[in-house]
């Protein structure tokens, strides 16, 4: 394989394309689409999102300190790309997309009902990067959608949902399974 050189740039993709949730009252609560997101550790579980100071929602955040990253799925495509398109200083993101904000049990910010995840964060440290401001946080609670628990399994299938991802500048659903963590060096069982 040949390869060339490309301009540095942000070239890790497919990356989630997430709707985070924000603000701690329903005359402030909006939404802002990201796709600079991603797990910085699991013990304990923290994420983060970079947003730009321009941004509405970037002085929401910094004020409540809190967020909710509401996972996107192939249905909700149109609406998430909506919300990173306008600007809830002039559209109230929730009506005009026909989004429902819900509770969360540990934050303030409302969680998307739509959405078959919502992560609720606390933000621990705001790094100043360049153009982006990244909030890391920790993950205080999870929700997700009931209808996508398997009941005989007990586990949680957000496969089912048909997660939507960001991928150099286009959306993309996730394909089809390749394998499970560990598949490669895992044991055939003899028959």
């Amino acid at each position: 394989m040949s390869k060339i050189d490309f301009k540095p740039g942000t070239m890790v993709y497919p990356l989630p394309a997430v709707m985070v949730s924000c603000g701690s009252t329903p005359d402030e609560y909006n939404i802002i689409t990201i796709a600079w997101t991603g797990t910085v550790s699991s013990d304990p579980p923290m994420c983060y999102i970079s947003v730009r100071p321009g941004r509405h929602s970037y002085n929401i955040i910094k004020r409540n300190m809190e967020f909710v990253i509401n996972l996107t799925t192939t249905e909700l495509a149109a609406k998430t790309d909506w919300c990173g398109c306008r600007s809830g200083s002039k559209f109230n993101k929730w009506k005009e997309m026909g989004l429902t904000p819900g509770p969360a049990k540990e934050v303030k910010a409302p969680i998307i009902m739509e959405a078959p995840v919502s992560i609720e964060c606390k933000v621990s440290r705001i790094i100043e990067l360049g153009v982006h401001h990244m909030f890391l946080a920790e993950v205080v609670n999870i929700r997700v959608d009931e209808a996508l628990m398997n009941e005989e399994t007990g586990k949680f299938e957000l496969d089912q949902a048909h997660p939507l991802v960001y991928n150099h500048g286009n959306y993309y659903e996730l394909g089809k399974k390749l394998g499970k963590f560990g598949f490669s060096v895992e044991k055939k069982k003899k028959q």
